[in-house]
């Protein structure tokens, strides 16, 4: 999806799918990293932000973790997010919440996700297989009792875990 398109844009349309047939996955491709438009977007239901500067790869990388149920955020944006996030405090009590839920393992993953990391970036990065972190993304999910992975890194940076 697009966000500037003529007649509607791509946050209203993506609303409507998402209202219409929720189990829909909306990937966002856009040139804006503005942070209005990427929080509007991901308000929306969009599962994913990528820029169209995003190499072929990370487009093919984001289609795929839409498919299987995941979301993905260009490095970019996710790197913007974070030093936002960061900037707005983070709270002593979340961290210590998250750090009493998560084992060494997941915090580990959390970290890596909030950085903007994949699935096959993060199983490479701590050497474990792909179906692990999934496993892993899985267990962070339902500890924290959150729907995605992108709340959850901005859980993860609010509470000054990363």
């Amino acid at each position: 999806m697009d966000l500037n398109m003529p007649g509607i844009s791509g946050v209203e349309a993506t609303r409507q799918i998402a209202m219409i047939a929720p189990l829909t996955r909306v990937l966002v491709l856009t040139i804006s990293d503005q942070d209005a438009d990427v929080m509007d977007a991901i308000l929306a239901g969009a599962c994913g932000y990528l820029l169209k500067d995003s190499s072929i790869q990370e487009l093919i990388n984001g289609i795929r973790a839409a498919s299987a149920g995941e979301s993905l955020v260009s490095p970019a944006i996710a790197s913007k997010m974070l030093q936002r996030l960061r900037a707005t405090g983070a709270s002593q009590h979340e961290a210590e919440t998250i750090r009493s839920e998560l084992s060494d393992r997941e915090l580990q993953v959390l970290k890596l996700i909030a950085n903007g990391k994949d699935n096959a970036q993060i199983a490479a990065d701590l050497h474990i297989s792909p179906k692990t972190v999934k496993n892993h993304i899985s267990n962070i999910l339902m500890k924290l009792q959150i729907e995605n992975r992108i709340q959850a890194a901005v859980y993860a940076v609010r509470s000054g875990i990363v």
